[in-house]
C-alpha cells in the first residue's frame, strides 16, 4: 500500500516512497535515472534536486503512486462498526439513505462513495487523526549546571484514526559543554600486565583529553577478572591467593571489583589506579560481562551523573564468557540484572551465571551508557560481533601495551557523539512508528530506527516520526529518545474509534414508528420492538426467541444476509444488485468460485454457491473440460484402477503417484506384505494355508517358473520353515491386483548331522573332565611347591649354638674281677 506523499526534502527520501509503492507507472523513469545521476556525481545540490521533484510533484498532486481508498468492512451493524472496519471507512447518517430490503451497512463505505450514492457531505460521519503538543520547551545552546534540553518536544498527545498514519516532527540539537562520565573498566587478567602499568601511566592524559571535549568530565576505574572457582580459576588456596608466577607480584584472584567511584582530580584517579595489582586465573574467556552488568546497574556506587554522556570503555585482550557458560561450574541460577557490589566487591559471582548478550544490551540502554570495546587485534572481529548487538557502541584496536588507549576512546568518542539515533521503548500493542532522519547524512536502519550521522556540537537536526495505530486503544503511552542520551519524548496515544453523531430527537418517534430513537441515522428500538423502523412488536415472546428462529444451522442470523423480522429472514440485495435468499439468506447466485476471473469460467451458472456446469465441462469452477484423454495408460486403462479422471487428470488413491496413478512411494514393501499368500500359494505352508484360496487366490494370479520373465525387482523372503522363496510381482489393473512369478525351488538350510552333534558332545565332555582334572593337579601341584619353599626359607633362617646341657652328665663305666682278692 502507497502513502501520499505531501512534502519532499531529499532524495533518500523520495527513495524510500519509491520502494514502498506498488506500482510506479505514474513516474517517468527517464527522468528518475537523470536526477538519480546527478546526485551521485554531485553536479546538483540539494536545493535544486528539491525544487525539480517538488516540480514533478505537482504533476500528481496525489503522489507518485496513486491510491484508491477502499472500505473492507464485514459485519457492520452501527457506525462504530464502521469506522473500526478500516481506515477509511465512513458512515452515513443520512435519514432514509438505505432502500427497502437493503441492510443498515450500506450506510458504511468511502467517503467518496457515500457522496455518489446521495449522502450529503455534513451528513457523513469519518473521524480524524489529530495531535497536541503539550510540553515544547526550547532546545539548549549550552550546560550551564541545569538538566539541558536537547530534544523537542518533551510531551505530545496523539488521537489516531486506526489504520491511519500521522506525522510528527522531532528537534535534536547536541548541548556545547556537555558532561561525560568515562568509566574505565579494566581485564586484570595476568595477560594485561604491561597494560597496566601503562594505563598507570596514562590517566592524566586520559582526563585531559576529556576536558577538551567538556570542562565537566568525571573518571571512575573497575577491574575483573572471572568467577573464582573450577574450570574458570584454580581453587588452590595457595592458588587462590596468588595466581602468578612467584617472580611477579599479584593480588588474589577476583570476579569484578569497583575501584574509584566518579572523581574530576586525575590524582585521585592515578593513585588507585598505582595500587592495582595484576591477577591470574585459567582460561582464555574472562567474565567481561559480569563486570560490565555491575558497572551499568550499581549506578550509585559508580556515579553516574544524571545529565552526563555516559562512556564505559572496556579494556581487553580475550574474549567473553557469555550465559550458560556457568553450567561448566555448577550455577545454574540466572543474572537476576541486579546490583551485588558490597564493599567494592561483586558479592553474587559464584553464585549467578554470567548475563546474556541480550541482558547486557538492555541494561545499558536503559541506563544510557555507551560501551567502547578496547581490545586487542586478535579479538576484534569477535567484539565487533557483539557491537552489532548493542545499540550505540563501538570498537577500537589496542596496541599490545595499550599505549594508544587515550587515542582510541577518543575517537571512539567523536564517532559515537556524531552519530545520533533516535529509537522508542516498548510500543503498545499493534502500533508501528516510523522514522525518516531530515539531516546531510541520513540513514535507515530499519524502520525502528532513525540515524543522522556526523552531528556537530550546536547543530539541530530533525526527524519525522510517523505513528500508526492498527487497533482501537486508550490512553497508552510510549517514549521515543536518542540513544545514549537521556532527554525523551513522551508519546500518548489513543485512538478515535467512536462517532460522534448528531442525532435529531423531534423525528425520532415518526420515524421509528413511535418505537424507538434515532441513533447515527438508524432505529434503536425500545423493548418489545424490532424491526429495521421498529415496526415488528414481538408481543409475549421475548426477542432472543424470536431472533432464534432466524439463526441458521452455522450459528449466525440470517447468515448476515438479512435482518430477522418478526421472526423470519428478511434477506438484503448484493452490492451488484440481485438478491440473497433461502430461510436463512443464505444463498445467493455471485460467489460461487471463478476461473480466469470468470463465475464458474463462464461454462456454467452459480446456484446458491455452487457451481452447475454445462454439458462437456467439469470442475468446481466448471473449468476443465469433460475428458479422460490424460488419464489414460499405455495399457488402455484410466488411472490404472487406482484413481478417479477428474479435470482431465487422476486423482490418486492415497499413496499412489501421477500422472497415471502407477507407482506407490509411500506403500510398504509388497514383498513383505505378500509373503504369506506367496507360501500358500507355491508351497501350500505358512500362516494362511488353511484359508489361502479365500485370502489369496483372488488377489494374487499365481505361476511356479524355473526362471523369471517379469521385470518387476525381485523378492527373496524367508519363509516359516526356514527357506529362502524367490518370486516377482506385477501389478495389474486395480488397487490390490498381482501375477506372481514362483521359483520352483526353495534354498532350505541342511538339517544338522545328528552323529555328529552327539560325538561332538561327548567329546566336548570328556575333554572338559581332563582338563579339570589337571586344573586340580596343577592347583596342588603349586600348593606343594609352595609349601616346601617356605619350609626351605624357614630352614635357613634357623641358627644352631654349640653348648652344654648343665643337666646332661656323660656315662662312668666301672670294671671288677670279681675274682680278683687284692693280693
Amino acid at each position: 500500500m502507497c502513502v501520499s506523499v505531501k512534502g519532499v526534502n531529499l532524495w533518500n527520501n523520495y527513495e524510500t516512497e519509491l520502494k514502498n509503492c506498488e506500482s510506479l507507472a505514474m513516474f517517468n523513469k527517464s527522468f528518475k535515472n537523470i536526477v538519480l545521476q546527478k546526485y551521485v556525481n554531485q553536479v546538483m545540490n540539494h536545493h535544486l534536486l528539491f525544487v525539480l521533484l517538488s516540480i514533478f510533484l505537482s504533476v500528481a498532486p496525489n503522489g507518485w503512486c496513486q491510491k484508491e481508498e477502499v472500505c473492507f468492512k464485514s459485519i457492520v451493524n452501527s457506525c462504530n462498526d464502521c469506522v473500526r472496519s478500516g481506515p477509511f471507512c465512513a458512515w452515513c447518517q443520512q435519514l432514509n439513505f438505505t432502500k427497502a430490503g437493503e441492510q443498515e451497512s450500506a450506510r458504511c463505505e468511502t467517503r467518496a462513495k457515500l457522496m455518489e450514492r446521495g449522502c450529503k457531505e455534513e451528513e457523513i460521519i469519518d473521524p480524524v487523526s489529530s495531535q497536541q503538543i503539550d510540553k515544547n520547551e526550547p532546545l539548549s545552546t549550552s550546560f550551564n549546571m541545569q538538566e539541558p534540553i536537547q530534544l523537542s518536544p518533551q510531551k505530545i498527545s496523539l488521537r489516531l484514526r486506526p489504520g491511519l498514519p500521522t506525522t510528527f516532527s522531532v528537534s535534536f540539537k547536541r548541548v556545547q559543554g556537555y558532561p561525560v562520565d568515562l568509566y574505565y573498566l579494566m581485564d586484570l587478567s595476568f595477560s594485561m600486565r604491561d597494560d597496566l602499568e601503562n594505563v598507570k601511566e596514562l590517566g592524566q592524559d586520559l582526563l585531559a583529553t576529556l576536558k577538551k571535549i567538556t570542562e565537566h568530565a568525571q573518571i571512575g576505574f573497575g577491574a575483573f577478572v572471572d568467577k573464582t572457582v573450577l574450570p574458570y580459576t584454580n581453587t588452590n588456596k595457595n592458588k587462590l591467593q596468588r595466581p602468578c608466577d612467584e617472580n611477579y607480584q599479584c593480588q588474589a584472584t577476583f570476579g569484578y571489583r569497583h575501584v574509584l567511584s566518579m572523581t574530576p582530580r586525575i590524582d585521585e584517579f592515578k593513585e588507585k589506579v598505582t595500587e592495582q595489582l595484576i591477577s591470574g586465573n585459567l582460561d582464555s574467556p574472562e567474565g567481561s560481562l559480569d563486570a560490565m552488568m555491575q558497572a551499568a546497574v550499581c549506578g550509585d556506587k559508580i556515579g553516574w551523573r544524571n545529565s552526563s554522556t555516559r562512556l564505559l570503555v572496556l579494556a581487553t585482550d580475550d574474549g567473553f564468557h557469555m550465559a550458560g557458560d556457568g553450567k561448566l561450574a555448577g550455577i545454574l541460577e540466572p543474572n537476576d540484572e541486579q546490583c551485588h557490589v558490597k564493599n567494592t566487591l561483586y558479592t553474587k559471582s559464584n553464585e549467578m551465571d554470567y548475563p546474556s548478550v541480550g541482558q547486557i544490551a538492555m541494561q545499558l540502554e536503559k541506563e544510557h551508557i555507551q560501551p567502547i570495546f578496547a581490545v586487542t587485534k586478535n579479538v576484534e572481529n569477535m567484539y565487533k560481533q557483539l557491537s552489532k548487538m548493542i545499540p550505540k557502541s563501538e570498537v577500537g584496536v589496542l596496541t599490545q601495551d595499550s599505549k594508544n588507549v587515550v587515542q582510541l576512546i577518543e575517537s571512539a568518542y567523536n564517532r559515537l557523539s556524531s552519530k545520533v539515533t533516535l529509537t522508542h521503548d516498548t510500543l503498545p500493542e499493534n502500533v508501528r512508528v516510523v522514522y525518516s532522519p531530515l539531516c546531510n547524512d541520513a540513514r535507515q536502519e530499519g524502520d525502528n530506527k532513525g540515524v543522522c550521522d556526523n552531528v556537530h556540537v550546536g547543530q539541530m537536526i530533525s526527524f519525522d516520526v510517523t505513528v500508526t495505530a492498527d487497533s482501537c486503544i486508550k490512553n497508552k503511552t510510549f517514549s521515543i529518545r536518542p540513544l545514549g542520551i537521556k532527554d525523551t519524548l513522551t508519546v500518548t496515544l489513543t485512538t478515535n474509534c467512536e462517532c460522534q453523531c448528531k442525532d435529531p430527537s423531534e423525528s425520532s418517534q415518526q420515524y421509528c414508528n413511535g418505537k424507538g430513537r434515532i441513533s447515527c441515522g438508524i432505529c434503536s428500538c425500545s423493548q418489545g420492538s424490532v424491526g429495521q423502523f421498529c415496526e415488528c412488536s414481538i408481543g409475549n415472546k421475548d426477542e432472543h426467541s424470536l431472533r432464534a428462529s432466524c439463526v441458521s444451522p452455522s450459528g449466525i442470523e440470517c447468515e448476515s444476509h438479512g435482518d430477522c423480522v418478526c421472526g423470519r429472514c428478511q434477506c438484503h440485495t448484493t452490492a451488484s444488485g440481485g438478491s440473497y435468499y433461502g430461510d436463512f439468506c443464505e444463498c445467493d447466485d455471485e460467489h460461487c468460485e471463478k476461473f480466469q476471473n470468470r463465475l464458474c469460467g463462464g461454462n456454467g451458472k452459480c446456484n446458491c454457491g455452487k457451481c452447475e456446469c454445462y454439458p462437456g465441462f467439469d470442475g468446481s469452477a466448471c473449468q476443465c473440460i469433460v475428458s479422460e484423454e490424460e488419464c489414460r495408460t499405455p495399457n488402455n486403462t484410466i488411472c490404472y484402477g487406482r484413481g478417479d479422471c477428474k479435470c482431465n487428470r487422476c486423482e490418486c488413491i492415497k499413496g499412489y503417484q501421477r500422472p497415471h496413478c502407477q507407482d506407490c512411494l509411500g506403500c510398504p514393501d509388497t514383498c513383505q506384505i505378500k509373503l504369506n499368500c506367496i507360501e500358500c500359494l507355491g508351497f501350500e505352508s505358512g500362516p494362511l494355508k488353511k484359508n489361502c484360496s479365500m485370502a489369496c487366490r483372488e488377489r494374487i494370479l499365481h505361476e511356479m517358473v524355473d526362471q523369471f520373465t517379469f521385470s518387476s525387482p525381485l523378492c527373496r523372503q524367508r519363509d516359516t520353515n526356514g527357506c529362502w522363496i524367490k518370486f516377482k510381482l506385477d501389478q495389474q489393473f486395480g488397487e490390490d491386483k498381482y501375477i506372481a512369478e514362483i521359483m520352483q525351488q526353495r534354498e532350505c538350510p541342511e538339517p544338522p548331522s545328528v552323529v555328529a552333534i552327539i560325538g561332538g558332545s561327548i567329546a566336548s565332555v570328556a575333554l572338559i573332565g581332563i582338563l579339570l582334572l589337571m586344573l586340580i593337579k596343577l592347583l596342588i601341584y603349586m600348593r606343594d611347591l609352595k609349601e616346601f619353599r617356605k619350609f626351605e626359607n624357614e630352614k635357613k633362617k634357623s641358627k644352631w649354638a654349640e653348648a652344654d646341657n648343665p643337666l646332661f652328665q656323660n656315662a662312668t663305666t666301672t670294671v671288677t674281677n670279681p675274682t680278683f682278692t687284692g693280693e
